[in-house]
Order: structure tokens, then sequence, then C-alpha cells
């Protein structure tokens, strides 16, 4: 299936994440994180973008990037060809440093924007690569404590949400940063909404779509695809965590597991959670599902049928 194109319209929020080649570091030395400081700096006096923030981790980057009337792809592109470049040239080495395509979500930043800066200030805490965000040095949450200044980086905006006078908003955002996030708004920040194009509901959905013509599309939920299943074999949803591998019960299984894998916006992790089964377990029966279904044309009339269910 073809790739939907990006979502951009002037003033848009993205989290944007660059992953090195196969989990490698894209990193080698504080030169390396300089070096792309200096990127940022340059990008954004060019391509008028903000930088509100950022996390270089070892191996992958965090931004949130609001964009003007330069396309998101441009930005990325700038950086990820120039930086990969300079450290070719530095570790005498050729061939991509990053992953593929990057990764971007759409965010609404009136209900999410706060929360995805504390998440991504808070990764190399995550990551054990320091005990509190200000102990890691390639993050913008010390410039938001007001203990650097990093020219290129917008903090203004988000620090304005915690209150007007600047050293009350700091005291009160350093407060916020220290909070655990909930954990489905970690998978929400990694992976997104509405088939991993935007993290907001369906309101912010709709809107956003509208500025670009794009048809809304109302994303599939996980309770859905289970509901819709179940319906089909005509089982209860709690049966599918139940122990044993009765037949009927595991091809839904199966099935539920192929369908989540197959939409952007959901995770295996998080069925396994709800199925309280293990993750490689639902992953190898999706894949002989997924076998299953190249010979078995009934198998394929039921998912079908299923699929047009939702």
């Amino acid at each position: 299936m073809a790739r939907k194109p990006r979502i951009h319209f002037p003033g848009a929020f993205y989290h944007v994440m660059l992953r090195g080649n196969g989990g490698q570091k894209i990193f080698f030395s504080p030169e390396d994180q300089t070096r792309l400081y200096l990127l940022f700096q340059e990008g954004v006096g060019k391509y008028g973008y903000r930088i509100h923030a950022f996390c270089l981790m070892p191996n992958h980057i965090h931004l949130v990037i609001q964009v003007d009337e330069i396309p998101l792809a441009k930005i990325i592109q700038n950086i990820s060809f120039r930086f990969t470049r300079h450290i070719n040239t530095t570790q005498e080495r050729s061939g991509h440093l990053f992953q593929g395509r990057y990764k971007a979500i759409l965010v609404d930043a009136d209900n999410y924007l706060l929360q995805l800066v504390r998440y991504i200030h808070n990764n190399p805490v995550r990551a054990e690569l320091a005990d509190q965000c200000e102990g890691f040095q390639w993050s913008s949450h010390n410039a938001y404590c007001g203990k650097e200044f990093i020219p290129w980086l917008t903090t203004d905006f988000v620090l304005s949400q915690f209150g007007n006078n600047l050293d009350s908003a700091r005291a009160h955002y350093m407060d916020f940063a220290s909070l655990i996030e909930p954990e489905e708004q970690l998978s929400e920040f990694q992976h997104g909404t509405h088939e991993g194009r935007l993290l907001g509901d369906d309101f912010f959905a709709k809107e956003a779509l509208s500025k670009t013509e794009e048809k809304f599309e109302k994303q599939t939920t996980m309770e859905q695809i289970v509901d819709a299943v179940c319906s089909e074999y005509g089982i209860k949803p709690a049966t599918l965590a139940e122990p044993g591998k009765q037949r009927k019960n595991a091809e839904a299984r199966a099935l539920t597991a192929l369908l989540v894998i197959n939409t952007d916006s959901l995770t295996l992790t998080n069925l396994a959670k709800i199925f309280r089964r293990e993750l490689s377990g639902l992953s190898q029966a999706a894949r002989r599902m997924q076998t299953r279904l190249d010979v078995d044309k009934e198998l394929n009339a039921r998912l079908n049928k299923i699929k047009d269910s939702l």
C-alpha cells in the first residue's frame, strides 16, 4: 500500500524521530552533537521553522518542530543529508546513517504539546542514561530551566503555558517535567493516532486534513478490531484472553493480531497486554495466519468480512 503524504500547513507542530540505521550509534563525540546544533541554527534561519524541544540520544533523535511555509520533508532532508555527510567524513565511512524514512507525527499542540515536551526530555531517564532530566547534556531541558542558552531553540511558547512570570513558569515547568507519564501516553507519543500520522482527537484530525483537502477517515481502535473478530467467530472478547489452544479461539486471536499489526496507529505490544499473552507468541501467530491466508480462500473471505465491518 502506498504511503500517504505528510500533512503540511503553516504553523503545524510535528514530533520528529530519526533513528540510526540498524539501531547503530549516530553520535561518536561531543563535536557531532555540536555540529548538529550548528545545522539547526542554520536551518532555523534559512527555512523559518522553530524547534520547541529536542533530545539527541546516542542512536536516535527526537525533535518538536513547528514549520512555516517550507514543508517538513525539505527541512529534515537538509538536516539528515548534511549530518550524514559530516559523520561519514569524520568516521571515514559511507552509506546511510539514518534508518529508512524518518517518523513524523502531526501534533495537536493545544492538548499534547506540554506532555510531548516532557516525554522527550525524559527519554534519557527512561533509558537510564541519567537519573534526572538535567543530568543529560544533549536535550533542551536545561534551557527550559534557565541553566543553558541555545539561540536557535524556542522555549517561550511552552513556558508561557505555565504562567506569565518567567521564573515562576520555569519552576512550574520543572515540577511538571518530574511527573511520570501514563503508560498509554508513551505509546501515543511514539506511534500517534489516526494511522500513525497524527496525535490528536477526531476533531483535530478533521481540521488538519481539511487544510490539505484530504478526506478524513476515522481511525480504527483496538476495541473495534477485537469486537469485529469476536462477532464473526461468535465468541466473547474475554475468550481471546483465556489460556489454551482451542482452534476457533486461536484462529480468532491470530486474526486479531494480524489486523493490529496492519493498523498503523496500533501496536501488538498493547494487544499482548490486553490478552495477557507473550508478545512473541502473538507475533508468531500473526505470521502463521498470513501464510494461511495465502492459500485459504475461506479464511480470506472471513477476514474481508471483518474488514468490511470495520
